[in-house]
């Protein structure tokens, strides 16, 4: 007997459609990569899948998902990195499609990183492990 077929979301889409159009982060691109032309100094939050597992119970999903984000300065990037956190956290209960977020765990929270492919560059990265119930 083979295992139900489990139609995980794409969890990076999840958070993008989640937060593009928050007022909170109006004036802010908000994607999975950068636009042409980034230098790093333009207001970003970049979405990445960077791991997670499928966990013990067959229905969850645990991914783990790092938001890049930048701005003119560290301050700025800083600024748009705690809105950036603070909308993260309330993921919880969002349905997005078949799948609902059960779960939001902050893992690592926004840490100064410099970039090291724009010079210019201020940024600050943080991971967080969402909870999802695929559909």
């Amino acid at each position: 007997m083979s295992e139900p077929y489990i139609n995980f979301p794409d969890v990076e889409r999840l958070v993008v459609d989640q937060l593009k159009d928050r007022t909170e982060l109006a004036g802010v691109v908000v994607d999975v990569q950068p636009p042409a032309g980034f230098d790093g100094t333009q207001r970003a939050v970049f979405v990445s899948r960077v791991g997670g597992a499928w966990a013990e119970d067959p229905r969850l999903d645990n991914p783990l998902v790092d938001l890049e984000v930048y701005g003119p300065d560290k301050a700025a990037a800083h600024t748009v990195s705690l809105v950036a956190r603070a909308l993260m956290l309330q993921l919880r209960g969002t349905v997005y499609g078949a799948a609902t977020v059960l779960d939001v765990v902050e893992e690592d929270g926004p840490r100064w990183l410099p970039d090291y492919r724009h010079a210019t560059a201020s940024r600050y990265v943080s991971t967080t492990r969402l909870v999802v119930r695929p559909a």
